[in-house]
């Protein structure tokens, strides 16, 4: 480097023999910052890109989540019609046993109205808050058993709340909903359902009665009538256990399903 163009100092340093950097000229600098601006409108432009792809993400995803709503209120509409028409039929049928028959089968459709109800209230509808949606189910119960002058009738949930997921959920309700009408109509005074863990893991889920004891060696699977075909097909398709013995102080029924 010619010494003219040797900025004052260099050459005392270079003598003292300290490393110093190349001595670089104003088109340097220039080319630097033109390669810094190139740079930052590359990246302006990817990152303009893909908030784009992240609005149209999350269009789609609104999207999404309103058919989803329109789904669920179309199939809970067509569930509730289908509760009213079989309830309609059961008052209007003269024969009491088709009568029954037709009731009971709109209570099972109820059931599986409620817990959809229940699930779209929540935030997920992969599990669901089984306690309270077992009080909800009870307590409609109630309402439908007072208006038929069932006054003295008592339903009362117990236990803890657990999340279950939905595919054991809905089984679940549906053998509680059997339960219960069950217990309503051969039981008397107070029915309990209760959800408690067991000692030997997962859960219990016990519905019991007032009401007569069962005959000793009661086998569900060797009756006749859908309800208990259907609670002993459901607990076996949750992986479960169904257990029938005496209730509280040796009195009335209770039957328990244990599952994980």
């Amino acid at each position: 480097m010619p010494r003219e163009n040797i900025p004052p100092g260099v050459g005392a340093s270079r003598q003292a023999g300290l490393e110093i950097p190349e001595w670089r000229t104003i088109a340097s600098y220039e080319r630097e910052l033109t390669a810094h601006r190139d740079t930052e409108i590359r990246l302006r432009k990817a990152l303009a890109r893909d908030q784009a792809l992240l609005q149209e993400k999350d269009e789609l995803i609104r999207q999404q989540e309103v058919l989803n709503q329109e789904c669920h209120h179309r199939l809970l509409n067509n569930l509730q019609m289908i509760v009213g028409l079989l309830s309609l039929q059961s008052r209007t049928e003269r024969n009491a046993e088709a009568s029954s028959r037709l009731s009971v089968a709109a209570n099972r459709v109820a059931a599986i109205a409620g817990l959809h109800r229940h699930l779209q209230s929540m935030a997920s509808t992969e599990t669901v808050e089984f306690k309270r949606y077992l009080a909800e189910l009870c307590r409609d119960h109630s309402t439908m058993s007072m208006s038929e002058q069932r006054p003295d009738l008592l339903i009362v949930v117990e236990g803890i709340e657990a999340r279950l997921p939905t595919a054991t959920g809905i089984p679940l309700s549906l053998i509680v909903n059997e339960l219960v009408t069950n217990a309503i109509k051969h039981g008397r005074g107070r029915i309990t359902v209760k959800l408690e863990p067991h000692p030997a893991g997962g859960y219990a889920l016990s519905v019991s009665n007032d009401g007569s004891s069962l005959p000793e060696g009661f086998d569900p699977d060797a009756c006749s009538g859908l309800g208990m075909n259907l609670v002993s097909s459901l607990a076996r398709q949750i992986g479960g256990e169904l257990r029938i013995d005496r209730g509280d102080e040796n009195q009335g029924t209770r039957f328990t399903v244990l599952f994980k």
